[in-house]
């Protein structure tokens, strides 16, 4: 697993020391000897993962960290503090400051590298995350940056796993402070629990009486519902070893018992922010792949995406030798209603026309606004016969009543031409039914519009 690691200290011999530890596992290696030096190669989007000393002279790393954190472009950056601090002040100084963990020198090799892997995993999910939202800004979508920025990490959702009373208790007290704490003392329910309660965070007891608390972690990776929730890891100092196997199968922090009031506030909130920044960034791709396949006017489905999922249906309806109809829809007269009543108007018309589609055909049925004032209805496994009653009920629905434009102040009467056919002849080519459904429209047009022509193959 290859990352470029930037490893920022004043002093050259642990700059040297470092950067031959996590060369010999195959990371890139890149230095800064000062925190300037550092701010500059993190906002050109140069390392993925940041190793910070403390003590500078010209900017302490509390005060690199806090900088990195606040500004949007590099917040997303895992730090992680290296340094000879080790009083409990420090290290709740470096993660009130942002820092995802805080090593004390001297740091094991099997420490750094375990933590550098897990945090490696973490930002190549981010970048990725990242990538695909880029999208969501170029249609305009608000990036979740800034508001990752400015999230206090509290009010979230924890489940507490542990089945010692005076350990939970305590725990839950602390928590209740910042966060809503469900606490389950019974492990074997606690996946379903997670799976069912929508946390931001787990927070898990290795130490579970005749349960294997790293099961539980790796049973919650493996589980959709459950794979992104972040899980801090809590353990007797004997079970470090344990710990760092961890960290492999997707534990995302940890604390050694006794709990550090200050320290268990300050992680729980560094998981809870990761947790809805990736939120966010999840639900910009889906918004946007939603956006890219959805007409923004109707809600219907778009042109796009009807050539695309037609070929599959009609790919379908060959293989297993059943019909599929297909008809185009078309407005009476919409550069009238334009004209008359302004295009305000017309897409008053076009969003009721969309909802009464949708009321007339099944979930089944794929219904997308073709362009303009056309929209094609694709039923799968519907003949001729079934489908010309449907097409007949949906001008009936639009003829029948009229349309409410102007938030209501007026009411139009508007009409609808359908031009049907089928694809019953097997291989048939997509662009062959479209074209006549296209010339059963044109006719029903031609013959006085508001009205349903079939054309079959």
């Amino acid at each position: 697993m290859s990352a470029r690691i930037l490893v920022v200290d004043d002093v050259p011999a642990n700059v040297k020391l470092l950067e031959a530890r996590l060369s010999a596992e195959y990371f890139d290696v890149m230095t800064a000897s000062n925190g300037t030096e550092a701010l500059a190669l993190a906002s050109r989007a140069e390392c993925d993962i940041i190793l910070l000393d403390v003590m500078m002279p010209d900017m302490d790393g509390f005060e690199v960290c806090r900088r990195l954190k606040t500004d949007p472009a590099t917040h997303h950056i895992p730090v992680v503090m290296v340094t000879a601090l080790d009083s409990p002040a420090d290290r709740n100084r470096g993660l009130e400051a942002g820092a995802d963990d805080f090593l004390t020198k001297p740091v094991s090799d099997v420490v750094l590298i375990a933590r550098v892997r897990s945090l490696t995993r973490l930002k190549m999910m981010t970048d990725e995350l990242r990538m695909r939202a880029i999208t969501s800004l170029e249609i305009g979508m608000q990036a979740p940056e800034r508001s990752a920025v400015a999230d206090t990490g509290r009010g979230g959702r924890i489940l507490l796993v542990d089945d010692r009373q005076s350990s939970y208790e305590r725990l839950a007290t602390i928590l209740a402070a910042e966060h809503t704490i469900d606490v389950e003392p019974n492990p074997t329910e606690a996946l379903f629990h997670a799976a069912e309660g929508n946390y931001d965070l787990l927070i898990v007891s290795l130490d579970l009486n005749n349960f294997d608390g790293l099961r539980l972690c790796s049973q919650a990776r493996s589980l959709e519902r459950t794979r992104h929730v972040p899980i801090l890891a809590i353990a007797d100092p004997e079970n470090s070893t344990r710990l760092l196997r961890g960290l492999e199968i997707g534990v995302n922090d940890y604390l050694l018992r006794p709990i550090d009031k200050t320290e268990l506030l300050a992680r729980a909130r560094t998981q809870i922010r990761r947790r809805r920044y990736t939120d966010h960034l999840r639900d910009n791709v889906q918004n946007s792949i939603e956006m890219a396949i959805t007409d923004a006017l109707t809600g219907l489905h778009n042109r796009r995406y009807m050539e695309s999922h037609l070929a599959t249906l009609a790919e379908q309806a060959s293989t297993r030798g059943k019909p599929l109809a297909l008809m185009i829809l078309d407005i009476d007269y919409f550069k009238s209603i334009n004209d008359n009543y302004g295009h305000d108007a017309g897409d008053d018309v076009l969003r009721e026309f969309a909802v009464r589609v949708r009321k007339s055909i099944r979930g089944i049925d794929l219904a997308c606004r073709y362009g303009g004032e056309e929209f094609v209805i694709v039923m799968p496994e519907t003949d001729l016969h079934v489908a010309g009653m449907v097409a007949e009920r949906l001008r009936r629905s639009i003829a029948g009543e009229p349309f409410a434009v102007h938030k209501g102040t007026k009411r139009i009467e508007v009409t609808i031409s359908i031009g049907l056919t089928t694809l019953e002849q097997k291989g048939e080519s997509v662009a062959d039914v479209l074209k006549r459904a296209d010339t059963a429209l044109y006719r029903a047009k031609h013959d006085g519009r508001n009205r349903v022509v079939s054309q079959a193959a």
